[in-house]
């Protein structure tokens, strides 16, 4: 811990509060939490205004976002389809 504390020492407040939101999206990726993801990324930016990885990974998220809407409307309506089914032939 102590070794974490001196490597931020040398950071001035931006700097630190940037990594903080910069960190945290990272851990929010590993559990496919896109939509804190990204706002992770958009309070990065306040303490880097036009940070480009920013920028970048918030246009991934994006991606993400709209990728898994895609993909539940797909399956929810499958998902009905097979209750309905099941429940019919009971």
């Amino acid at each position: 811990m102590a070794h974490h504390s001196d490597q931020n020492e040398h950071l001035s407040h931006e700097q630190l509060k940037f990594r903080e939101h910069t960190e945290r999206a990272a851990s929010f990726i590993k559990i496919d939490l896109f939509r804190s993801a990204r706002e992770e990324f958009k309070a990065a930016l306040q303490y880097k205004a036009g940070d480009q990885d920013c920028i970048a990974q918030i246009d991934v998220m994006n991606a993400n976002i709209a990728r898994d809407r895609k993909t539940v409307l797909v399956v929810a309506p499958l998902v009905i389809i097979l209750i309905l089914a099941i429940a019919l032939l009971a």
